[in-house]
């Protein structure tokens, strides 16, 4: 009985074994799979063999099982090892000359000279020259010094998994011993990733940092720079203008946290990768060249974090091939938000697209000491047209045929437009008090009109019931904006730390008087550059400011809203849904003017399927659009919406309706391609996702629509 017991579990035993063996046999089948270099050929079959032979052999025990198991291991390791295909660093090579440092890899060669620090960066077929160093490569309080200042500079190779390159040590400044900066620099295929460091928090009196230096360009015709200053230019390089801007990111200076420059054919992209505290630097004399470079801002006197521009190099470049690649950018990191999903997320949205933006207004008062006070017919300074006035005007356009609208209402509060704010409540009673407001929300719902407010949350009145010195924007001297241009008069700035909280207090008392908003615009957020505030006990960073001010439009879309703001600012695109205005720079000034440079769309070529952005349809310029052209013709080619008015003609009815049948087909897509048809620039294209095609000619005024 004992006997059998023993021979069934050895039967047992020897099953087990032979199934294991198995796997193993498996195992060395599947190596023959890995590959090796031709001179190793031989020795691995040899090894396969070997292996082949002792699982043939087969074990009797656990522990031969186990020793031929570590035996083919053993293979497997020396396969891996000896891989054609195994895991490698990217490929290139670090130099370190007497004159200079370099880089390379399959796509593209850097070199820094010792000397001055210039960069030259070579491609297959191109090559790009930046400026040297010089004494205005930082900025501190009251001075400013070169890094070639520094007495002692040291690099050392630095390389990731998917990059070549160096970290550039600067320490030593005689002139501030306190600050240390380290510049790495990366190839990353046919891009140069640039990040600026200063490990040392000592440094408080920083206030910028120029790096890298300008591309050299020439000022031959054929030398483009394109820049998102408004919707965008192009600038040749031989152009007559001048053309000069210092500023942060996210204003009118920079729509988008790029440009580019663009010689022969070949073109280099710069994208400020960390844009809440950059900005440029840009500079065109008449007949140029152009200058162009980034400028890192202190965050509250120090460097704070890492700064990172990426240069990308293109030996084929367009300026719609660069406003790709940028679109390309902010769709890898997650903060492109198309309307579609915009869509879904307020579903009052629906009532804007392919609709006429009609904007209306309320009341008026300027107070004598506001700089636009009018001293020759000061009963002008005073302007009201009643909320049923109002009404009545929509209910005349809905009678002419314009069947949905957006409605945008200015000077609705207690002291009207631009005044006493952010205490702006209660609804000003010679517009027509609450009672008044309610009429007109509910007209605009019955005549299927959306209905959105004007709102205000950075001007701080001096006449605003809750003004507080410690609710100010304040500089690191301790000192404050302060003007008197607007008609309120006399104002400083709020602190955006405390924007949110007006704005959830003032829009809870329209939901409690049942005033049926449905949209609201909150002015200047999306075209003035973030902000910083030295305030002690609230101070604020300009990445603070940001989220601040996204709080504010988050809490008007969790109560359905449609939520909009004066200008199309990049790091709020995902944000918003609609913008007031987003053309084209004009000199003198965005409100009427020659054009600057060679105006072209690039702000759409990238994020047209993402936000609303109306036009006006004059004839012969106007706010943003320059003088001679049809503002109609570029709401058709950029399939924009139509601003319509009260009491306009059947004529200007009629194109708000070509205008709103594009613009109801095309503003969910994406603006593949712009293109000038003929060398005066006046004959443009823009192509939509769907295929469609709109050809303008701006002399002739006319349109064609494919």
């Amino acid at each position: 009985m004992i006997a059998g017991l023993i021979l069934m579990a050895q039967f047992a035993a020897s099953e087990e074994l032979a199934g294991r063996l198995a796997v193993l046999q498996k195992h060395v089948e599947r190596l023959a799979a890995i590959s090796v270099p031709a001179d190793l050929e031989a020795q691995k079959q040899e090894r396969l063999s070997e292996l082949r032979k002792a699982v043939e052999s087969g074990v009797n025990s656990v522990e031969q099982f186990n020793e031929l198991y570590f035996k083919i291991d053993a293979v497997r390791m020396w396969l891996w090892d000896h891989s054609a295909q195994r895991p490698r660093r990217v490929e290139g090579t670090h130099g370190d000359s007497t004159d200079a440092w370099a880089l390379t890899n399959p796509h593209i060669e850097l070199s820094i000279a010792k000397a001055d620090l210039s960069i030259t960066v070579r491609t297959k077929s191109a090559q790009w020259q930046f400026e040297p160093c010089n004494e205005d490569d930082v900025e501190l309080k009251g001075k400013s010094l070169s890094f070639l200042s520094a007495q002692k500079r040291e690099a050392e190779p630095f390389d990731t998994g998917y990059s070549k390159g160096m970290i550039l040590s600067l320490t030593e400044f005689p002139d501030a011993p306190e600050l240390q900066l380290s510049l790495c620099i990366n190839l990353v295929g046919n891009e140069v990733v640039f990040e600026v460091v200063a490990p040392s928090e000592a440094a408080t009196e920083l206030e910028a940092i120029y790096w890298p230096k300008p591309v050299t360009m020439g000022n031959a015709a054929d030398d483009f720079s394109v820049i998102p200053l408004m919707q965008g230019m192009l600038v040749p390089g031989n152009w007559p203008q001048e053309i000069h801007h210092k500023d942060l990111c996210n204003s009118r200076s920079l729509y988008m946290p790029w440009w580019g420059q663009i010689h022969d054919g070949h073109g280099v992209q710069t994208i400020l990768e960390t844009s809440d505290d950059a900005g440029a630097a840009y500079d065109h004399k008449p007949g140029g060249p152009t200058r162009i470079q980034p400028r890192w801002y202190a965050s509250l006197g120090k460097l704070r974090y890492a700064r990172s521009v990426r240069y990308v190099f293109d030996d084929a470049a367009t300026y719609v091939a660069m406003a790709k690649r940028y679109r390309r950018y902010v769709q890898e990191t997650g903060r492109f938000v198309s309307l579609r999903e915009k869509l879904a997320r307020t579903p009052n949205l629906k009532e804007v697209v392919g609709r006429p933006v009609i904007h209306v207004g309320a009341l008026y008062h300027f107070v004598k000491e506001a700089s636009l006070f009018n001293k020759d017919r000061i009963e002008a300074n005073h302007s009201l047209v009643t909320f049923d006035e109002i009404a009545a005007q929509l209910r005349d356009l809905k009678a002419k045929g314009i069947g949905d609208a957006y409605v945008h209402l200015d000077g609705w509060g207690f002291y009207g437009y631009d005044n006493g704010h952010p205490d702006v409540m209660p609804v000003g009673e010679e517009q027509g008090g609450w009672e008044g407001l309610r009429r007109f929300a509910d007209t605009c719902d019955e005549l299927g009109y959306l209905f959105a407010v004007h709102d205000q949350y950075r001007d701080f009145y001096f006449n605003a019931v809750s003004f507080d010195d410690r609710l100010t924007l304040t500089r690191m001297d301790g000192t404050r904006e302060e003007h008197s241009t607007w008609c309120g008069g006399p104002q400083t700035i709020l602190s955006p730390w405390f924007s949110p909280g007006y704005v959830r207090r003032n829009h809870d008392l329209f939901a409690e008087h049942d005033i049926k908003v449905k949209g609201a615009y909150l002015d200047v957020f999306a075209v003035v550059p973030l902000e910083e505030s030295a305030q002690k006990a609230h101070p604020m960073t300009r990445t603070e400011c940001a989220q601040h001010r996204r709080e504010c439009f988050n809490l008007l879309r969790a109560r359905g809203y449609v939520v909009s703001s004066e200008e199309p600012a990049d790091y709020l695109i995902p944000s918003l849904d609609l913008v007031h205005h987003g053309p084209y720079f004009l000199d003198p000034n965005p409100g009427g003017g020659k054009a600057i440079g060679i105006p072209i769309p690039l702000f759409n070529l990238v994020y047209h399927d993402s936000i609303l952005l109306p036009w006006s349809m004059g004839e012969g310029g106007g706010w943003g659009v320059p003088d001679g052209d049809a503002g109609r013709l570029h709401c058709l080619l950029n399939a924009g919406l139509p601003y319509l008015s009260p009491g306009a003609s059947e004529e200007q009815i009629a194109h708000v309706k070509e205008a709103l049948a594009l613009a109801e087909r095309c503003n969910l897509e994406e603006m593949v391609n712009h293109e000038f048809l003929d060398e005066t620039y006046r004959r443009q294209r823009t192509t939509f996702g769907d295929g469609t095609r709109v050809t303008v000619d701006f002399d002739k005024k006319e349109q064609q629509i494919d």
